[in-house]
């Protein structure tokens, strides 16, 4: 049976309960929404700028980090056509600290696209809102449903989670996506659903729909009550017919497939004074960390030794020898671990900065794009001297340091 034959089952079996979970939701959220910088007031519209950049910054980052890059982003640039006429570096340097920089990237070509192909305006359908970059069905979705009313139901890692408990999916994820995404679409009204399935004009926004609400109150549910671990299902609205409440194993959902862990890469990276000025350069583009700051530094490959790895420090004039700091600098990106081993040195006060590099001053370091890794290796080879060095003793930074 296919996951739509699936849902569609499910869907019957539960049709007597079923029917009154959408407003038992919605009457929840309207007493306990959380209070969030890019949500209006109840009862006012959301504005799809706000929505739109929300939604970008929490792609794979907490609510409680992206608050208050989102304030400074909308203070700095209050709508499209000030982030559009920004530059791509402005905007990483605002963005420094926040990870995933392929979003910063996506949101700057976004907001030059809103503003040089649809007027300053957001396309206000899904298939619309996926031809921008940096905008995926997910995406689409919850800003469809949120600033523009369209009856369609986005589905982030809490309402995977709601829904997989709720009717106790087995299937593991990210096969379960699709089933996941049809049974979360019932608690929009299955009915309604149904009957405008594949028809993308009649699912027009509604004010009367509520169906940004209905994504996030599920959203909230999940983030405040169903969360990963002891769940309050006693204040749940959606607790009486739970199939994993009554089952009583509800933490042990949604199933997920075991993870394939990347291999370790190691490599050096290379913090170089010359008086109260270090050498850095800008990463290409295009790749991991594209267009950041960043000391230069070796290749990170699987089996890189530390040999082969000072075999790349940037060539420059009066520095006769590195001097290896204790300790590696770790991080874990999404595919993979990695380690670095940090050398230092001074270069004379004249040295030139090799091609491709340049020397900034250590004092204005905040105001260059480097990404969290970069931080954590410059703290580590300037030690005190580091403009980051509180915070990075006070526990930030300096937990990326092993001995």
């Amino acid at each position: 049976m296919n996951s739509r034959a699936i849902a569609k089952t499910r869907r019957r079996e539960v049709a007597p309960e079923a029917a009154g979970r959408p407003a038992r939701l919605l009457a929840w959220y309207d007493r306990h929404r959380r209070r969030l910088p890019w949500r209006p007031p109840a009862g006012e519209c959301a504005d799809p700028y706000s929505v739109w950049l929300s939604e970008i910054m929490l792609q794979q980052t907490g609510v409680k980090t992206v608050g208050p890059y989102f304030e400074k982003f909308l203070a700095r640039w209050p709508d499209i056509a000030a982030l559009g006429s920004a530059s791509l570096d402005e905007v990483l340097r605002m963005w420094a600290g926040l990870g995933y920089y392929s979003r910063a990237r996506n949101l700057h070509a976004c907001a030059v696209k809103v503003l040089r192909d649809h007027g300053g305006a957001f396309p206000d359908t899904e298939q619309g809102l996926q031809s921008l970059p940096g905008i995926g069905p997910y995406t689409a979705a919850a800003i469809s449903a949120i600033a523009f009313g369209r009856r369609t139901m986005p589905v982030d890692g809490n309402i995977e989670r709601v829904v997989s408990r709720l009717f106790a999916v087995e299937e593991p994820l990210p096969q379960a996506k699709p089933l996941i995404q049809q049974l979360a679409a019932t608690l929009l009204g299955a009915n309604e659903m149904e009957a405008r399935a594949g028809d993308e004009d009649s699912r027009a926004g509604d004010e009367n729909s509520r169906a940004g609400d209905s994504a996030q109150a599920l959203m909230d549910l999940g983030s405040s009550i169903c969360t990963p671990k002891k769940p309050a299902c006693a204040l749940c609205p959606l607790n009486d017919d739970c199939a994993a409440r009554v089952r009583g194993d509800q933490e042990s959902f949604p199933r997920k497939a075991p993870k394939k862990a990347g291999a370790l890469r190691r490599g050096a990276a290379f913090v170089v004074l010359r008086g109260d000025r270090l050498l850095v350069r800008t990463r290409p583009e295009k790749g991991l960390l594209g267009g950041m700051t960043e000391v230069p530094g070796s290749d990170w490959r699987a089996a890189q030794d530390d040999k082969a790895a000072l075999k790349q420090a940037p060539e420059l004039k009066g520095i006769a020898r590195w001097h290896r700091k204790a300790g590696v600098v770790t991080h874990v990106f999404t595919h993979f671990p990695l380690e670095l081993a940090v050398y230092t040195a001074h270069a004379p006060a004249r040295a030139r900065a090799p091609a491709g590099m340049r020397w900034v001053p250590v004092a204005t370091l905040d105001d260059e794009a480097l990404p969290n890794v970069m931080r954590k290796v410059i703290a580590h080879g300037l030690g005190d001297r580091s403009p980051h060095a509180d915070r990075n003793h006070r526990g930030g930074a300096r937990s990326g340091v092993r001995s």
